[in-house]
């Protein structure tokens, strides 16, 4: 009788350890999960008058994704961009017939062929985003970056031969550069992910033309 009540309770002490064990395997397993799931965590900013909260950086990218609704920042790029795209466009409309640099009417080719597309792009995202008290595209030159004074394009239109192809150069890498500064903040303030992609689009595009133009100074 001795040794059948040992060998009981043996067996009684080697089920509840493996149960144990089982138990704390569980409760690890979920706790690693939760642990994988939450991730580092992000500050979101609070809508005015309200806090900021605590979330996860996956939670912050899905509230990215949702909420694409386009803001001031957003619409004011795409309107001035295109007073911006315009005047690179009368610009280059010169180089055919004043440009004596071959490479300067490729680039004037090239960045027509560019910048018609974008116009029409922000034009069509206008129509579907803009709200009905904002109207046109008559910013004030002087608050976009890179934009030629009046009296610099009576110079270009003037300039003939290698003087034409000096001043476009120089006029068209401070207009691009610009472009790429209005791009960088609406990057940074805007809210609508096609914009961004126009944005990103910019900064590729005429940071590429940039260094073409600067090599042919």
């Amino acid at each position: 009788m001795p040794h059948r009540r040992a060998s009981l309770t043996t067996a009684l002490l080697a089920a509840t350890a493996v149960l144990a064990a089982g138990g704390c395997s569980s409760s690890g397993d979920a706790d690693a999960k939760s642990a994988a799931h939450t991730g580092p965590s992000v500050i979101a900013p609070g809508k005015p008058g309200e806090a900021n909260r605590t979330m996860s950086a996956e939670d912050a990218a899905e509230q990215r994704e949702d909420d694409n609704s386009p803001n001031a920042a957003d619409r004011s790029y795409a309107h001035m961009m295109i007073t911006h795209h315009t005047q690179a466009l009368k610009m280059t409309e010169l180089a055919p017939n004043r440009a004596e640099s071959t490479q300067v009417k490729r680039i004037a080719e090239r960045i027509s062929a560019g910048q018609g597309p974008e116009i029409s792009s922000m034009r069509g995202w206008l129509a579907t985003n803009s709200k009905g008290d904002e109207g046109g595209t008559g910013h004030n030159h002087g608050t976009m970056p890179g934009m030629a004074t009046d009296a610099q394009l009576t110079e270009l239109r003037a300039a003939q031969g290698k003087s034409f192809d000096r001043l476009f150069l120089k006029l068209m890498i401070a207009h691009h550069q610009g472009a790429i500064t209005m791009a960088t903040d609406v990057k940074a303030q805007g809210n609508n992910i096609q914009i961004e992609e126009m944005a990103d689009d910019v900064i590729a595009q005429q940071t590429s033309e940039i260094v073409r133009m600067r090599d042919m100074l």
